[in-house]
């Protein structure tokens, strides 16, 4: 544990310096943050979780067991991680040839969601609020609230910031989130908004607390 920080270090852990470590972030058994990585505030990292040097990590993000994020990727705050999904930074490795200058970026956007097991492949963006499905791969640019399923993944629906997947538009085109009532509304083919709150506004308190089950939400 570290004594003199404002952030948690499991025993277990390795920490390298130098890095950049936010307030109240805590990391967890086995886990080990090389040297140039930043992290932000708030953040969780679960157990056996690799950060790579170079790696960005906004505010409040939560990375499950099993996570290894590699130097080009870049990930925004609000991202959940999920346990043993899998991040890449080189499309065509070969353990012959090296590639360290070729490393290519991935963008993970404000709010994604990655469910357990599923693949990212390196040099794409996963839009705001996306979500990814367990074990889906996904091999190409994510629209901000698209829900992914399958493999390759493909757009299933479209999902609200409160991880409720959206019913069809009404005759104005508005989707209403089942469990917040915040409308969404399709503005072009493949650009999702919601109308109620700006995406880089924090949630209010009455809204960031869950109250419907995810099998509530579809009998609504």
């Amino acid at each position: 544990m570290s004594q003199d920080k404002d952030y948690f270090v499991h025993e277990t852990a390795y920490v390298d310096e130098p890095c950049e470590i936010g307030k109240g972030t805590k990391i967890w058994h086995f886990s080990h943050v090389m040297k140039e990585a930043m992290i932000g505030k708030n953040c969780i990292l679960g157990q056996n979780v690799n950060v790579a040097g170079g790696v960005v990590i906004g505010n409040n993000v939560k990375i499950q067991n099993n996570v290894s994020i590699y130097t080009g990727t870049i990930v925004e705050d609000d991202v959940f991680l999920g346990p043993s999904c899998v991040l890449t930074n080189i499309t065509n490795p070969r353990s012959q040839i090296v590639r360290h200058s070729l490393y290519e970026k991935t963008i993970i956007r404000r709010g994604t969601t990655v469910g357990a097991n599923a693949t990212i492949v390196c040099g794409i963006e996963l839009g705001r609020y996306c979500f990814i499905a367990a074990g889906a791969v996904v091999i190409e640019d994510v629209p901000d609230y698209a829900l992914m399923m399958g493999v390759p993944a493909k757009r299933a629906s479209w999902i609200s910031r409160h991880g409720i997947p959206l019913p069809l538009a009404d005759s104005e085109g508005i989707m209403i989130c089942a469990e917040s009532g915040y409308r969404y509304k399709e503005f072009e083919p493949g650009v999702m908004r919601c109308l109620d709150l700006d995406e880089e506004a924090p949630l209010p308190p009455d809204q960031a607390i869950g109250r419907v089950s995810y099998d509530e939400s579809k009998r609504k």
